[in-house]
């Protein structure tokens, strides 16, 4: 059934006429909205900041976690350290230094691997693909793959369990807005591949180490499975990295997040933050304006360069704002936008908007950042 939402767009007050430019003198706007940045809205004008809170307590605090404290190595996927999950996502630390020597197969849903450091080659049913840092490669449910490392690496996987990664709907903006489609590339059955098929490795025996229900069972042959001579169809591995990613941009207007999204699932979707210029009209918000979580859990993983909302925060680490309360831009963050001071950003970061509750993993002690809660105060508590 299609929705039709109860909407009747209303001015109350002191208010702008355009959400997030030329705010009232003295305010600060958070946006209240449903599907995350997708349906109907609300923007109220406070004359505090809403993130301004002078203690918090209970279990929805945001939360922040140090993944480069995270030094266990594994030769599996399957072993990869899990982060963050619910029944629909599930969102792990993998940091392989060296060959795999078993194959993997995800049979709960297609896997997101993308690649924070390192580089090697991605072998798998449908050929050969070289890997890098900042690739994404998506890898439909049932493929099997392995990984030689060429540089130990370190990945960030996001599986959709029980589902399929999409491409997000461009509407306006058309097919070839933020990233063509013809920039997807798909493996090759090339001389790599065909020599991976050969020789000691070729003949040796082979595991295809299967996941099923979060349970492992592994599958032996007397020979290399990936022995695959041909293959058509339009079901494939796909990898782009967020070099080639050109992010919608407005020099009037901040951008929600959901305009960077990069790609989706049925109950979440993956954003991918790129470098980009700042909005340059005097009325424009320069940062994320505040807002509600009220239909998401929001998860970021920052790869590389400055966060230009937070302080803090470097490469490597996950921020959580779990649904149901307000969250935005740090404070000398905000200040640093008020003055217009910066004129592009220079981050690169993985989203995860969540419509289920993420639960964290059994992350070593440590690696929590407890202060991140007071972090919005005027002195912010520095991570450790």
């Amino acid at each position: 059934m299609s929705k039709k939402w109860i909407s009747f767009p209303r001015v109350e007050g002191t208010a702008s006429r355009q959400a997030h430019t030329d705010l009232p003198e003295g305010t600060y706007e958070r946006e209240m909205s449903k599907e995350g940045f997708f349906g109907p809205s609300a923007q109220f004008h406070h004359r505090h900041p809403p993130t301004g809170w002078s203690d918090w307590e209970g279990p929805l605090k945001p939360r922040a976690f140090d993944l480069t404290k995270l030094n266990s190595a594994a030769n599996s996927p399957w072993d990869a350290v899990d982060v963050l999950h619910n029944q629909h996502c599930r969102i792990r630390l993998w940091r392989a230094d060296g060959d795999m020597r078993d194959l993997a197969r995800n049979g709960d849903g297609d896997e997101l691997m993308f690649v924070h450091e390192g580089a090697g080659h991605l072998y798998c049913d449908f050929g050969h693909l070289a890997i890098r840092e900042g690739d994404y490669v998506m890898i439909p449910r049932g493929t099997q793959w392995r990984i030689e490392c060429a540089q130990p690496v370190t990945a960030l996987l996001v599986e959709a369990t029980n589902d399929s990664y999409r491409l997000p709907d461009k509407g306006l903006v058309g097919n070839h807005a933020i990233f063509d489609a013809a920039m997807l590339d798909t493996p090759r059955l090339d001389d790599a591949f065909k020599a991976q098929q050969q020789g000691v490795k070729g003949s040796r025996e082979w595991k295809v180490r299967i996941k099923r229900r979060g349970a492992i069972s592994t599958v032996t042959y007397p020979y290399n499975p990936l022995d695959v001579v041909g293959w058509h169809g339009d079901l494939a591995p796909v990898r782009i990295n967020w070099r080639d990613i050109r992010p919608i941009m407005s020099h009037r207007y901040h951008l929600p997040p959901s305009a960077h999204t990069t790609f989706i699932a049925g109950r979440f979707v993956v954003c991918t933050f790129c470098p980009r210029p700042i909005e340059s009209d005097p009325g424009a918000l320069k940062v994320p304006f505040f807002h509600n979580n009220d239909d998401y859990d929001e998860m970021i993983f920052y790869h590389r360069g400055s966060f230009f909302s937070r302080d803090n925060i470097h490469p490597g680490m996950v921020t959580l704002h779990p649904c149901g309360f307000p969250h935005g831009p740090h404070p000398k963050a905000f200040a640093t936008g008020a003055k217009a001071a910066r004129k592009e950003t220079d981050e690169v970061a993985v989203m995860v908007d969540t419509h289920d509750a993420l639960d964290t993993g059994p992350l070593p002690e440590g690696v929590e950042w407890p202060g991140y809660v007071k972090s919005w105060q005027t002195k912010p508590q520095a991570a450790e």
